[in-house]
């Protein structure tokens, strides 16, 4: 099975790399830039009262990317989309949406996904392509 073909089927660190290698075309410019981006929007929402005082159910992040034009510069940014079920907790709760989730604590991980996002960019290139598939090219500047 091919991930890149059935993003439902994408289970593991390696099948997300290896297709995210493949969306940004193996560009290493791009993945700096998109890893740049993550970490800004995880400081943000780590340091607000807004984040701390909300809970975050099906957000998402849009990631964008454009081939660079002959002889410039990739372009690519990340933002947060989809804050329709964003709801403000009751009383004076605080999240620090890194905590598991336990029935109750409305702790909703965006945090520990960012975190964990984050991780994966900066290793993206280091991460081996899943068994039985091959990344088309290794990456590029």
């Amino acid at each position: 099975r091919d991930p890149d073909k059935n993003f439902k089927t994408v289970r593991t660190n390696q099948e997300v790399a290896y297709v995210l290698r493949k969306h940004i075309d193996y560009r290493d410019e791009t993945r700096l830039k998109l890893l740049e981006r993550l970490k800004e929007i995880r400081a943000t929402v780590k340091n607000q009262d807004f984040s701390s005082s909300h809970e975050v159910i099906g957000s998402s992040l849009l990631l964008v990317h454009d081939q660079p034009l002959e002889g410039g510069a990739a372009r690519a940014n990340v933002w947060m989309i989809d804050f329709g079920k964003t709801t403000p907790l009751n009383g004076d709760k605080a999240l620090d949406h890194r905590t598991p989730w336990q029935e109750g604590n409305q702790e909703d991980g965006y945090l520990f996904g960012l975190d964990n996002l984050v991780d994966l960019f900066e290793n993206l290139n280091d991460i081996q392509a899943p068994e039985g598939l091959e990344d088309d090219q290794p990456a590029v500047g």
